[in-house]
């Protein structure tokens, strides 16, 4: 008998020691415990029609942290172990669609944002529903927001919850060296906000009628630094698809953006007050700017992006209001640009101030595009808009081996340059652009535009004069950065 007791008293041990690891996995080098039958709270039900949501919650403090290594306190840094993953779905998130899961994005934000190398995990397989939320730093070094599944808006102004920002969705501010990356889709459901009737053509009779019209930006990054985004797919946003503004060092790469081409002012990437940006092997197809580049942005790369159905790539507008803009050393090389009403455009209103310059365009493909190049200084969205003597300057624009087609509605070159305030230094290479129907080949338009044609261009620029302007008036000394 007391053998017998002690080979079952052995087995009781070893049968306790199984169940007590049975619920431990470990994934990436890191252990992880995952509490199993974890009831999922948390959701909501969407209801936002009536423009109000229920108290927000507060999601479970410690969800499924990391299992502490012997000897290692519980919260401690993995420091070179590696990331520190939080699912969302482990705080709450329900990931049907229907459900707000803002809270649970919210808690797993909070824990990663407080360890190095923390990744906030949106997994695939889910449809992930959030309202406008701001996410916040300081964060610890090597945060990641993963998204494999889908983030999606509340789909339209009546969905919009009233105490919630209009003019912007998902907001990351003050943050160091994030990322914002995935296999997944962000999804911004802007259908109803396009059929708004103070947006472009939209109000009777192709009218816009007055009276609010905000719409929210769909991603924004806001006073941030050393941030990557990539492999995302983002589409369909209200607005803006995604922007940057006060921002300095960031990489954007592999984006896949999409709206149709009639949903307006749903720019693809909008910089602004930003530096050392680099733009690269994006596919965009949009409504309105592929690319925007607002006042105070210089070191700007763009390479290898192909902008279909768009307004083209943009610098501007700029000036607006009599206001001064600065922008320089702007390179946009190896990019298509097909279907679009725009190919390679710089847009300023008249009575700005300040100056354009170091701006370079090559390598560039045409596909039945309008306006291939084009530089208007008389922007304005009514014609109501006065003439103004300042302007902001243009000097040192250079367009080479620039080739493709043009659709035939306009003239494939048009460089409309200031009454008082003339773009100097403007050089053209390589340039050879066919209409992509009939045989038919439109003359470029210049005004007050010098520069030089170092290569034979099709078509013949010769309204373009050469060398440089005896004098700048007042008004372009004025206008220029100092």
């Amino acid at each position: 008998m007391g053998i017998r007791r002690v080979v079952l008293l052995g087995l009781w041990v070893l049968l306790e020691i199984v169940c007590l690891f049975d619920n431990v996995v470990v994934e990436g080098g890191r252990v992880y415990h995952h509490k199993k039958g974890q009831k999922k709270g948390g959701g909501r039900q969407r209801g936002f029609a009536s423009g109000s949501l229920p108290r927000r919650v507060q999601g479970p403090t410690v969800p499924s942290d990391p299992y502490p290594f012997p000897g290692e306190p519980v919260g401690a840094d993995p420091g070179s172990q590696g990331p520190c993953i939080f699912d969302v779905t482990d705080y709450g998130a329900v990931g049907d669609g229907e459900n707000d899961d803002t809270d649970a994005f919210v808690a797993a934000w909070k824990d990663a944002c407080s360890v190095k190398s923390g990744v906030v995990l949106a997994p695939a397989g889910r449809v992930f529903l959030i309202t406008s939320t701001t996410f916040a730093g300081p964060c610890k070094p090597g945060l990641v927001f993963q998204v494999d599944g889908v983030l999606a808006a509340p789909g339209g102004p009546k969905c919009w919850p009233k105490a919630d920002s209009k003019r912007q969705w998902l907001v990351f501010y003050r943050l160091n060296g994030m990322t914002l990356k995935g296999t997944g889709v962000i999804e911004g459901n802007g259908e109803e906000w396009w059929e708004l009737p103070c947006k472009p053509h939209r109000g009777p009779n192709g009218s816009s009628l007055p009276g609010p019209c905000d719409s929210p930006a769909l991603i924004r990054f806001f006073m941030s630094s050393n941030v990557k985004v990539s492999g995302l797919r983002i589409q369909n946003s209200p607005q803006f698809h995604i922007k940057f503004d006060g921002c300095q060092g960031v990489i954007i790469e592999k984006l896949s953006i999409s709206s149709p081409q009639n949903s307006p002012n749903t720019d693809g990437i909008h910089i602004q007050d930003t530096t050392a940006i680099g733009i690269y092997n994006s596919m965009i197809a949009n409504g309105d700017d592929c690319i925007s580049i607002g006042p105070g942005c210089r070191d700007v790369e763009i390479d290898g992006v192909t902008c279909d159905h768009s307004h083209g790539i943009s610098i501007g507008s700029l000036g607006v209001q009599n206001s001064q803009a600065c922008v320089s050393n702007i390179t946009v090389r190896n990019a298509l640009i097909r279907n679009s009403e725009n190919g390679l455009r710089i847009k300023t209103w008249q009575g700005g101030s300040g100056s354009v310059s170091d701006i370079s365009f090559d390598n560039i493909q045409m596909d039945n595009t309008s306006n291939c190049i084009i530089i208007d200084q008389y922007y304005c969205l009514t014609k109501a808009c006065r003439n103004q003597t300042s302007a902001v300057y243009l000097s040192g624009v250079s367009y080479s081996n620039i080739k493709g087609t043009y659709n035939v509605k306009t003239p494939p070159i048009h460089f409309a340059c200031s009454d008082s305030v003339p773009c100097t230094n403007i050089t053209m290479s390589e340039v050879e652009l066919l209409p992509a129907l009939g045989e038919r080949v439109d003359d470029p338009f210049c005004w007050n535009a010098y520069g030089a044609l170092q290569t034979l261009t099709i078509p013949p620029i010769d309204c373009l004069q050469d060398g440089a302007p005896e004098s700048l008036s007042r008004e372009a000394a004025y206008s220029s950065c100092s």
